[in-house]
């Protein structure tokens, strides 16, 4: 299968480099960096490594990175799309587990700290705890690492997010992928902490992230019509 890296990258200049050469290094799939205009030198970073980028001339945030990357690999034919953070927590060497999942009939993969591994007692893993549930009680289904940037996306659901610009890679769109019949699956991978810059998720934004999340899932979400079931 021809599979695609879509690496998000905002103010990444001290990780993207050690980002790109691991996914070089640990695997033999495309990639492409969406730079969504940094201030920092992240583009001249990937130019001076000759990195297949994309660079916006404007900061869009992460849903339109995402999305844009996602119609490079509607566009270019890619089979499976894979969402890979630019801040070097995730591993390459990891995604073979989710391309695994795709080529098994899975529509979406999520590179999960979860799923053989129990949650630490933090405030925030209490907030990935309630989308859990939130997600439970409207789908039925249970993500137990719904706010994972790590998922992979076979041509169905590339389609459906390049056809939906409002859909973002947050958890209200895995309601509605599963709302929309899309089988999902979680695979237990590690994930390491940032070793340079600063998540942009800090206590104030943190919760009006929360939020959002679960207004959008109640509010939104949950009201997607579902997709009859192909017997």
């Amino acid at each position: 299968m021809k599979v695609l890296i879509i690496i998000p990258a905002y103010n990444e200049a001290e990780n993207i480099e050690k980002t790109v050469n691991d996914v070089i290094q640990n695997t033999d799939y495309d990639y492409v960096v969406v730079n969504d205009c940094s201030k920092d030198n992240t583009k001249e970073v990937c130019e001076k490594n000759n990195f297949n980028m994309l660079s916006l001339p404007i900061n869009y945030g992460l849903t339109s990175g995402i999305q844009i990357g996602m119609k490079y690999a509607y566009k270019n034919n890619y089979d499976i799309a894979i969402q890979f953070d630019g801040d070097g927590q995730h591993q390459a060497n990891e995604l073979h587990k989710l391309v695994e999942e795709i080529e098994s009939g899975n529509d979406i993969s999520i590179g999960s700290r979860f799923v053989t591994e129990k949650k630490p007692k933090t405030a925030r893993m209490l907030g990935s705890n309630l989308i859990t549930a939130i997600i439970k009680i409207t789908t039925g289904k249970t993500i137990k690492d719904p706010t994972s940037g790590m998922r992979a996306y076979n041509k169905s659901a590339i389609k459906e997010l390049v056809e939906n610009s409002g859909l973002s890679p947050e958890p209200d769109t895995i309601v509605y992928m599963l709302k929309k019949n899309k089988k999902i699956k979680e695979v237990q991978v590690e994930m390491k902490e940032r070793e340079f810059g600063e998540s942009y998720l800090k206590p104030i934004k943190a919760m009006k992230y929360m939020i959002n999340v679960i207004s959008s899932i109640i509010f939104i979400r949950s009201f997607t019509k579902k997709d009859k079931e192909v017997k």
